[in-house]
């Protein structure tokens, strides 16, 4: 399972993949996959669609990961999807004998067929009624979302982590942020985080910016913030798609070297994902550089930097 990844010392990161609705051509994702495979991801995620609009190949897709993969699969669920008890019992039972047994457990926004009503009757409330009964039916590896940048129906930070903290109580193994752009909110965040008592793993997400109506999507999606940095780059290239997919894709990579730098290369930190606090002080300032690299960072064996706890998202 893949809670059982982090009790070790490699470093871990993971793919995410999208399945296309129901009557949609799947074999795209199929060949990806296959290619995903030479790069020995530690896991990869699969997501369940708004109400579950992509369950029948989210089901399939995970399995082919697990079986013909031979990588650990993390399937969403989302609490809109599930009508009551009984169905959550039988799509984990088939989970399990599939040899699925990750789970990401998500509230999910409203699908935009389920009116206002029908969304406030759900059966889960909220992710954490799920995650209670995910632990009692089964022992799965189960996984929460967080929110460097505060969930978008949070009051503040502290109300946010309060919430989080409800939900790792309720047995969450590990959690896996919302994108973000900006480290210094992440690093923000985690110091939030383990200051309220939350010390499984948070593992940081990263989507690369690759075309300027992605931006649109994203800002829309999650409220993320665009950094003046990243901001300017996407202007400067908006005319030229290629130059734009090299900047954002540059952005992800020294963002994602900043990321390891502070945290996972760290042979003094704390926790499987906290770093010691010297290495936090001396990461916490863009630009992203391999010259603001503590010295307790650890290259891996070949001198590449290491993609410790980084959910990569195509």
């Amino acid at each position: 399972m893949i809670k059982d990844l982090f009790h070790t010392n490699r470093p871990t990161y993971s793919l995410e993949v999208f399945p296309p609705k129901k009557d949609a051509d799947v074999s795209v994702i199929y060949d990806a996959l296959d290619e995903f495979k030479t790069l020995h991801p530690s896991f990869i995620s699969v997501t369940y669609g708004a109400g579950g609009n992509t369950a029948e190949n989210t089901f399939a897709i995970a399995s082919y990961i697990q079986n013909q993969c031979g990588i650990e699969a993390l399937t969403h669920l989302t609490c809109a999807a599930i009508p009551d008890r009984l169905f959550l019992k039988n799509f984990l039972t088939n989970l399990y004998r599939n040899g699925i047994h990750n789970l990401l457990a998500l509230r999910g926004d409203k699908p935009q067929w389920m009116s206002d009503e029908q969304f406030d009757a759900r059966y889960y409330d909220h992710a954490s009624d799920l995650v209670t009964d995910v632990k009692e039916m089964f022992d799965f590896s189960v996984a929460g979302a967080c929110y460097p940048e505060v969930h978008q129906e949070a009051a503040s930070l502290s109300e946010d982590i309060a919430n989080l903290k409800i939900k790792v109580d309720k047995g969450v193994d590990f959690l896996i942020t919302q994108l973000f752009y900006d480290n210094e909110t992440f690093f923000r965040f985690l110091d939030e985080a383990r200051n309220a008592g939350i010390t499984v793993p948070i593992l940081p997400g990263l989507m690369p910016i690759t075309s300027a109506g992605q931006v649109k999507n994203i800002i829309g999606m999650s409220g993320t913030k665009i950094p003046k940095e990243l901001a300017d780059a996407i202007e400067k290239y908006k005319d030229n798609p290629a130059d734009l997919k090299k900047a954002g894709l540059d952005y992800s990579k020294r963002q994602m070297e900043n990321l390891c730098g502070s945290e996972p290369g760290c042979g003094k930190r704390t926790g499987r994902d906290a770093a010691c606090a010297d290495c936090a002080e001396r990461h916490r300032k863009p630009p992203f550089s391999d010259r603001d690299r503590c010295s307790h960072y650890q290259p891996d064996r070949k001198g590449a930097s290491s993609d410790a706890h980084q959910p990569l998202r195509p």
